[in-house]
């Protein structure tokens, strides 16, 4: 499998079909993040280690720019020296750059590695008008397992569509089961229970937890997505 480095929050670093990608970054100090209402986001503890470590960065595997928890002020600085950001048109639209928006399905490929944006939805059915448009991604080359980083995902639905398209070999899961009091406290990403059946779902046979530490809201860490995935007997696809 590929190894992947995590910085924390939705910040992973891992090399597929030589090139090297980075999800979400998130590299800011903890602190707190105004949002609209009054409401604020907290970030509770600092990344694994600073941007400089990273090294060369190929392509930036963005899920969305809206939230301060998936991309912070210095997951934008990094952005500017980045040669390809891949997100949602929606986002492409408001960074600019060297952005570029994909509609669910839509492919780009890029040096024998295939790039396919996958559907994700931040919430319950009709979350978008709320928590705006996220995407995931699937990433495939000829003679590679193919790879799934689902983003801040909380459709077990979607998973199916993408498990009827595609067979994933290692899906990295942003969970830790997100609440901020919309939607009557819905789960705004994956939780571990859900996070084991969308790993069933997949088939997947590796499974890297992201989005499970560093910030406030998170409702479950690691610890949870490792217990629900003992529970569910799937304890032996967890590699990171």
């Amino acid at each position: 499998m590929t190894d992947f480095r995590l910085y924390g929050g939705p910040t992973v670093l891992f090399e597929y079909g030589g090139l090297r990608f980075l999800t979400d970054p998130t590299f800011d100090a903890p602190g707190d993040y105004p949002r609209p209402g009054g409401r604020f986001l907290t970030r509770t503890a600092p990344p694994a280690a600073g941007p400089e470590t990273l090294g060369t960065i190929d392509v930036v595997l963005l899920s969305h720019d809206e939230h301060p928890d998936n991309l912070d002020n210095s997951g934008r600085e990094l952005l500017g020296g980045v040669p390809l950001v891949l997100t949602t048109p929606s986002a492409a639209g408001r960074l600019g750059g060297t952005t570029r928006g994909l509609q669910p399905w839509e492919e780009v490929h890029l040096d024998g590695v295939t790039v396919t944006a996958v559907p994700a939805l931040h919430g319950p059915q009709g979350a978008e008008a709320v928590m705006g448009e996220v995407t995931g991604f699937v990433l495939t080359a000829g003679g590679l397992p193919t790879l799934y980083v689902s983003g801040d995902n909380a459709s077990l639905d979607l998973v199916r569509q993408i498990a009827a398209r595609f067979d994933v070999d290692t899906a990295v899961l942003f969970a830790g089961a997100v609440r901020i009091g919309v939607f009557d406290n819905a789960v705004l990403t994956l939780d571990g229970s859900m996070a084991a059946e969308a790993a069933a779902i997949l088939g997947a046979r590796h499974v890297v937890p992201a989005h499970v530490d560093s910030w406030k809201h998170f409702t479950e860490g690691r610890e949870e997505f490792v217990t629900a995935f003992e529970k569910a007997g799937l304890a032996g696809l967890l590699d990171a």
